[in-house]
């Protein structure tokens, strides 16, 4: 079954996070990356994404509404279905992805699942670029190269 590994930036490390991007990189090479520009504001951002995450954000060319958001990604998932999206943080990406997809969910053809990955943290957490697509690159890679292995 075709993989598609996700990595999200949101507004901050709290239950009330909203998505900014989402990226989807497949172990076959496609790739879905989305900016939202009606869904957060900078005043509902931590520090470190305002410092961190924001900066690197690319609105004029990728940014959409929720709308267009989730239409593309339902597009997307209907062009690489069945697919299992793979992800390392399940507990802040389901419930923003179950948000994007709206009342209609993940289609039956798509599963999603967490994966260990090593874990980041302290210094190393700032070598990683927070930016959605790099990092579900990375993650694809990382993974990808372990199932190689």
């Amino acid at each position: 079954m075709l993989r598609a590994y996700l990595d999200m930036e949101f507004t901050s490390l709290a239950s009330h996070a909203r998505l900014i991007s989402l990226a989807l990189v497949t172990n076959d090479g496609r790739e879905l990356y989305l900016e939202l520009i009606d869904n957060w504001e900078v005043d509902d951002c931590s520090g470190f994404v305002r410092d961190t995450v924001l900066p690197k954000l690319d609105l004029l060319s990728h940014g959409l509404t929720t709308s267009k958001a989730r239409q593309r990604l339902r597009t997307f998932l209907a062009a690489i279905a069945p697919v299992e999206i793979l992800t390392a943080s399940p507990h802040w990406d389901r419930p923003l992805l179950d948000w994007l997809l709206g009342a209609d969910g993940l289609p039956l053809n798509v599963r999603m699942r967490a994966i260990a990955t090593a874990p980041i943290s302290g210094d190393d957490m700032l070598e990683v670029p927070h930016h959605a697509l790099a990092d579900a690159r990375l993650f694809a890679g990382q993974v990808e190269r372990a199932c190689m292995a």
